[in-house]
């Protein structure tokens, strides 16, 4: 079972995320902020992480920038998902590699979908198609 990390400080959020890869087959944790995250990840770290940008204690940002530092041939891939859409907040994302980003609202079933391409899982799990 695929292990994700979500991470957001809005709990509503990660509560229906969470419930959505749980029902789509993944195994999910959760962390309110960026330096909760970190320290989950270099513990036990995920097949996929899904961060929010705005956080307290630890941003998205910096989180990706300490993960770069302490984790330079990370492995998973990251979703950064975030209501900001400036055109700095897409630059950064593309700078640094194994980075995805979503544009919030995020529908959980599209979030589903991109989870199951990378894992090449084309499949119906959970009662959730990944072909949205």
């Amino acid at each position: 079972m695929k292990r994700i990390l979500i991470v957001d400080d809005e709990p509503h959020v990660s509560r229906v995320l969470k419930l959505t890869l749980e029902r789509a087959g993944y195994a999910v944790r959760t962390e309110p902020d960026g330096q909760a995250a970190l320290a989950s990840v270099l513990a036990e770290p995920p097949d996929a992480m899904i961060t929010d940008i705005q956080m307290p204690r630890l941003n998205g940002r910096e989180l990706m920038k300490m993960l770069h530092e302490l984790m330079p041939e990370r492995l998973f891939p990251v979703m950064v998902m975030t209501s900001m859409t400036a055109r700095e907040e897409r630059e950064w994302v593309r700078e640094m590699p194994g980075i995805e980003f979503l544009e919030k609202p995020l529908s959980p079933r599209q979030l589903v979908a991109r989870l199951n391409r990378h894992f090449g899982n084309e499949s119906t799990i959970g009662g959730v198609t990944s072909d949205v």
